[in-house]
């Protein structure tokens, strides 16, 4: 296979705009993009005729290969990656979340290994699940050293990885100075803690008394409480997988008000409701338990809306795939069914079927909520989300018009089950390019074990400007006194 491929003929669109153009790649990169350029001698040519070309997805949210629950998520970092790259995301952002009490960055290291046999590109946010000095010297280390600019803070799962509001502060302080971006998961995990206690007490003890422990406000109330913390302290942050319109409002709120809040969106929250906890078929209902909870039909609406209005930015997986087997470990009590949902194959096609052909997105938009918004959050644009010279040479030839029946038969993910069963998509990846390596065409994948690559994510220099200030302000502002 020849290290030089042109793509001909196809529509390239980027967060920019459209253009008719040609996109010449050499070895890993980008190395050309304009109209009717020359085929190069040897070059092997991919057709994109009727086609759009589009940069590879970022999946912000993952989490390959976790211990979780009383068991291990079911997809590694290479049946994962591969899945990934059949729907057209080519890179992923997945999670080291290590025990409380235990070294960050030895938990680092530990997932780094794991990940070594991934197909496409990878990267890490780390979670913070406790704290002493150990911890904020650890944070500078993955900084400084390891590429990490970004910590994730578990607000739920009291007992386990929950972090307190002590915790939130000092961590928040840390990623101000490191130039890091503060990451959430928004539930009050008191108040699921004891909900889920009252509701089982109350009898319910199938899948359906999962949302019941989780409602809405439960979300909201956690995610206004972390904004308002990283307001105080001054520190940029990010919301996961926002579900309803309580955390919405927060956000939109404090954006408004010029505050520097992200917020992603999972693919599975715009298109399924709540409904599905009510299904008869105990092992349907429980593979859609994950936090949040699917909700009713009017949060998918406003979804969609913070969507079209930039509110959201991203939209994400949190691919965590839990088999029937593993499920069954809360057949009778739904507090013990490992929480996780699959989709990383599928999150592409389902965004591009209910939101650029429902009208409800461009095709730029469509570029930016799946791939340019990630990488510049994250700090790895132009080389990643973008097609431009220089950049990496993920790209994916999209056909808009190609269909396909979404099903556990069909899919590659390494789960029994899909929770888009039977879903009818127009629009897919007919070929997927890994910096330059063709790893998806014609319906087949041709991923390596272990070609995919670190992406290291520098800090971002305005966090250390914004210090300056405050430090300044501060001096000027204080007040000598006898």
């Amino acid at each position: 296979m020849s290290d030089t491929k042109i793509i001909k003929g196809g529509t390239v669109v980027t967060v920019e705009g459209e253009r008719k153009a040609d996109v010449l790649v050499v070895g890993e990169q980008i190395a050309a993009v304009g109209a009717d350029l020359d085929v190069p001698a040897g070059a092997e040519v991919i057709d994109a005729s009727g086609a759009y070309v589009i940069p590879g997805g970022i999946d912000p949210h993952t989490h390959m290969e976790l211990p979780f629950m009383g068991t291990v998520a079911s997809e590694d970092f290479f049946s994962g990656t591969s899945a990934a790259a059949a729907g057209g995301t080519t890179s992923v952002i997945d999670f080291v979340i290590p025990s409380p009490q235990s070294s960050i960055l030895e938990a680092y290291k530990t997932w780094r290994g794991w990940a070594e046999k991934a197909a496409t590109d990878y990267s890490f946010h780390v979670a913070i699940t406790w704290w002493d000095e150990s911890v904020s010297e650890d944070m500078g280390t993955l900084v400084r050293d390891w590429g990490v600019n970004s910590f994730k803070h578990f607000m739920a799962y009291k007992n386990a990885i929950m972090c307190d509001d002590e915790t939130l502060v000092n961590s928040f302080k840390r990623c101000r100075e490191l130039g890091a971006l503060a990451t959430l998961h928004a539930e009050n995990g008191e108040l699921v803690y004891t909900l889920q206690q009252d509701i089982y007490d109350q009898g319910i003890h199938g899948p359906e008394g999962h949302p019941l422990s989780r409602p809405p406000e439960v979300e909201g109330e956690a995610a206004n409480r972390a904004i308002r913390i990283a307001e105080v302290l001054g520190v940029p942050c990010y919301l996961v997988h926002t579900s309803c319109i309580d955390a919405l409002e927060a956000v939109t709120r404090a954006r408004h008000e010029g505050q520097q809040v992200f917020a992603e969106v999972l693919a599975q929250h715009l298109v399924i409701d709540d409904s599905v906890y009510r299904n008869p078929d105990w092992r349907s209902a429980a593979h859609y338990v994950m936090s949040p909870p699917f909700r009713a039909k009017e949060h998918q609406d406003a979804l969609w809306k913070g969507l079209q209005a930039g509110m959201l930015q991203t939209t994400a997986t949190d691919h965590c795939c839990f088999c029937t087997d593993q499920k069954a470990a809360g057949r009778d009590d739904f507090r013990q069914i490992p929480n996780g949902t699959g989709g990383i194959e599928d999150r592409m096609g389902v965004l591009w079927h209910h939101g650029v052909r429902s009208g409800k997105l461009t095709p730029s938009q469509f570029v930016a909520v799946t791939s340019t918004n990630t990488a510049r959050i994250f700090n790895i644009w132009p080389k990643k989300g973008t097609i431009q010279p220089g950049a990496d040479a993920d790209i994916v030839v999209w056909d808009p018009n190609k269909t396909r029946t979404i099903s556990a038969e069909t899919h590659h993910q390494n789960i029994d089950f899909n929770i888009y069963e039977g879903m009818e998509i127009t629009g897919n990846a007919a070929v997927t390019l890994s910096r330059g390596r063709v790893v998806w065409q014609n319906d087949q994948l041709s991923t390596e074990r272990g070609t995919g690559k670190y992406i290291d994510r520098p800090p971002f220099a305005f966090y250390w400007d914004a210090q300056k200030k405050r430090n300044a302000l501060a001096a000027h502002t204080a007040v000598d006194r006898d």
